[in-house]
């Protein structure tokens, strides 16, 4: 998958499959885009039809792998003098998806909705969680051209 947002990076991952099951790579220390570094991994179980949106960073960045189920993932833009703002990202993850990772920058907003369920939302940041740094919008919000309600 090509990344439309400007610093919004799409790991597509390696998987190994075998008669027992699969292994696959996430993330490395070495990694280009994973320079900012680590500051907490979190886990989110969504049952379905649940939506989470909009959550908006000025500090953080967020890396995001679905290890079950379906999320659909919305990103949106908002960063003032971004070269692509404005553009939003509208995507799948999880469970007969491409294996992938995430890489959501610092005033991009994210959101997702559980297509299909229990979805569980592996992700590190690259800080701890800080309420002073947790923008939010509602997944309604006139001011972002995606519609969670359609696919």
């Amino acid at each position: 998958m090509e990344s439309t947002i400007h610093g919004v990076v799409i790991k597509d991952l390696v998987t190994h499959p075998d008669q027992r099951g699969f292994f696959r790579e996430i993330i490395r220390v070495t990694d280009d885009f994973f320079n900012p570094g680590f500051g907490q991994w979190s886990h989110s179980l969504m049952v379905e039809g649940v939506l989470k949106a909009w959550h908006i960073h000025q500090v953080q960045t967020d890396y995001w792998y679905v290890a079950t189920g379906v999320l659909r993932v919305g990103l949106w833009d908002c960063r003032v003098g971004s070269p692509t703002h404005g553009q939003t990202m509208d995507f799948r993850m999880g469970d007969g998806q491409p294996g992938r990772l995430a890489k959501i920058p610092p005033g991009v907003a994210h959101g997702c909705k559980a297509l299909v369920a229990p979805a569980n939302l592996i992700y590190m940041t690259t800080h701890i969680y800080n309420p002073a740094d947790e923008g939010r919008l509602p997944h309604d919000s006139p001011d972002v051209a995606f519609d969670w309600m359609h696919e």
